[in-house]
């Protein structure tokens, strides 16, 4: 998490932000047309080529967090609207858990961890603070009494990491992986790091961790604390998954070269955001559609294999305080239920006009999923051509101003081409089958 976001870390407690929280707004009308309306002029874009032997990266999935001491626990419904994939539910497949600093706190995390499992999703798991007896307090810029990892506490961090990965395994939950700390380039409320001390601890200690290993998820995909990483072979050896957080990183930095260059046999995950605020319900239409874009981007443009929200349950987020799918949950959803683990994304044309945005994914079976968001203003009528898919009709769901995850009915496939609809501000996934 990235400070300071208003966001209550206790009963009573907010963080004084420059964000506040507004309440959700009303659930819109699901409508079932996937047509522009009537007397509406769809303008015609550039075809979209697509080319499932041009594979790029594996998809790990999508998901959020789940911190029960600032939030509170999902309920039983809300975890089965997270983790479930039928209609009317989310289809996330990755789970954020927070590791928290005293041992006391951990079964507070395992239910809404065991329920994801159970609908298939992958836990990982994030620590904010150490131990208390870890900590020093030093002084960093004009902060007097920054929190740092003892240099001698090492080892003894190591293992309270190792210890909650075994907890969790003894409660049914086997970690996928767990990272070192969150937002160590960020951390006024919580612990910092250098980058020469990540370096350190991934070299010297994080071999001994019994799961996969996240660094340095630092809050902005900040390349300079997560290149000596990528460049240190010793540190490298014991990292497996490269995690970053994107609280306003300028898209133009989305793209990491030397992790293309040094990451070979090493996941890319994004795993922490809420974009574009925290301060706007997330049924804002058609600001809502910047979510989609936001995806689609950390998608194409940085190449990972994960995007992670954070609270899934809030006014802000994926789901609404009343346990609903919210607009920006709708945008997720586009992406997370159709868009399965071990997906892999493939060329496609992904800018076929100013302000639509077009990604696809093939899984089994020759499944092809295309993702358009269209943020313009006037209704598009797009056509799409897969390379070799002898598909006779694709599958589409929409979700605009008054719809949500709509489904539309069946588009005949010729020759792997066909033509979708896209009304104005609108995302849209099609499905070949």
């Amino acid at each position: 998490m990235m400070p300071r976001r208003n966001e209550s870390v206790g009963p009573g407690r907010e963080f004084p932000s420059r964000r506040s929280v507004l309440a959700t707004m009303s659930a819109l009308p699901v409508l079932v047309s996937a047509t522009p309306a009537a007397g509406a002029s769809a303008a015609v874009a550039a075809n979209v080529t697509i080319d499932p032997a041009a594979e790029r990266q594996t998809i790990r999935g999508f998901g959020g967090m789940n911190h029960t001491l600032w939030v509170g626990d999902l309920t039983a419904a809300q975890r089965d609207v997270a983790f479930g994939n039928g209609e009317g539910q989310l289809g996330f497949s990755v789970l954020r858990i927070p590791v928290h600093e005293n041992q006391a706190d951990w079964s507070r995390e395992v239910a809404t961890a065991k329920r994801a499992i159970e609908h298939g999703a992958t836990v990982i798991a994030s620590p904010w603070n150490p131990p208390a007896h870890m900590v020093e307090t030093f002084v960093h810029g004009s902060q007097t009494n920054a929190r740092r990892l003892r240099y001698d506490m090492y080892g003894a961090y190591a293992q309270h990491l190792n210890d909650f990965v075994t907890y969790m395994k003894n409660n049914g939950v086997n970690l996928y992986a767990i990272s070192v700390q969150n937002e160590p380039d960020y951390a006024h409320d919580w612990t910092w790091w250098t980058t020469g001390e990540m370096v350190r601890f991934l070299r010297e200690n994080a071999g001994s961790i019994g799961t996969k290993v996240i660094a340095p998820e630092s809050f902005q995909y900040v390349k300079s604390f997560s290149d000596p990483i990528l460049n240190d072979p010793g540190a490298l050896a014991n990292l497996d998954i490269l995690g970053a957080h994107l609280y306003g990183t300028p898209y133009q930095n989305f793209p990491c070269p030397l992790f293309k260059q040094k990451g070979r046999g090493k996941e890319l995950w994004m795993t922490e955001v809420y974009h574009p605020n925290s301060t706007d319900s997330a049924d804002l239409w058609p600001q809502a559609l910047d979510v989609g874009e936001h995806i689609h981007r950390a998608l194409v443009d940085a190449e990972f294999q994960a995007y992670v929200w954070w609270y899934i349950r809030r006014s802000y987020g994926p789901m609404r305080e009343d346990g609903r799918i919210s607009k920006r949950g709708a945008n997720m959803a586009h992406f997370s239920k159709f868009v399965r683990p071990g997906y892999v994304r493939i060329d496609a044309t992904s800018n076929p006009q100013s302000n639509l945005y077009v990604s696809a994914y093939k899984g089994g079976n020759s499944t092809v999923v295309i993702v358009a968001i269209n943020k313009g203003t006037s209704p598009v009528s797009q056509s799409f051509t897969m390379v070799g898919n002898a598909s006779s009709s694709v599958s589409s769901w929409l979700t605009d101003a008054s719809r949500n995850l709509a489904p539309g009915g069946a588009i005949d496939v010729s020759n792997g081409s066909f033509t979708g609809q896209l009304p104005a501000r609108s995302v849209a996934t099609f499905v070949t089958g």
